[in-house]
């Protein structure tokens, strides 16, 4: 699996240990920065790569850090096909694929040791979309939403 990685100086460290955990795992990591630590970067210059390479690029993931992963999500769901999860339990980790077809994860490194952080990312990874017509249908409304502007109907003006 080809997965993109964005952060800024708070999720640095973070990074570095998840691209090596997934060259040991068999997977190719691709950085897009930050390459190497600065106490003052921000992060959306890396993050909107890793997550616009990720969308570019079909049955690919991505993963974005930084100290609690909130901007991180914000600035990835910005990019046009990206659905990013902000990711805080094995729970989450999981469904983030298995219902919503997420295809970047995002993590807070100052939430996470190293380890924890790692075993979400391969459960993200593990995890398949469900593909139950609930989810799509789902989906499926926020990307016509991403498209077009047009808000789906209200469930009774359907």
């Amino acid at each position: 699996m080809r997965v993109f990685l964005g952060t800024d100086h708070a999720g640095f460290e973070l990074k570095e240990h998840l691209v090596s955990w997934l060259k040991e795992n068999g997977h190719e990591a691709v950085d897009c920065g930050a390459f190497e630590y600065d106490a003052v970067d921000d992060y959306p210059p890396f993050v909107l790569r890793a997550a616009q390479r990720t969308a570019a690029e079909p049955g690919t993931l991505g993963i974005v850090v930084g100290g609690s992963g909130n901007g991180e999500a914000i600035a990835a769901n910005k990019v046009k096909g990206v659905r990013a999860a902000l990711v805080w339990n094995e729970d989450t980790a999981k469904l983030a694929r298995e219902h919503n077809d997420a295809n970047v994860i995002a993590l807070g490194a100052r939430q996470h040791d190293l380890a924890t952080a790692a075993r979400f990312v391969e459960l993200f990874i593990e995890t398949t979309y469900s593909k139950e017509p609930r989810h799509t249908r789902r989906i499926n409304m926020l990307t016509a939403y991403e498209e077009t502007g047009d808000l789906p109907p209200l469930p009774n003006e359907a």
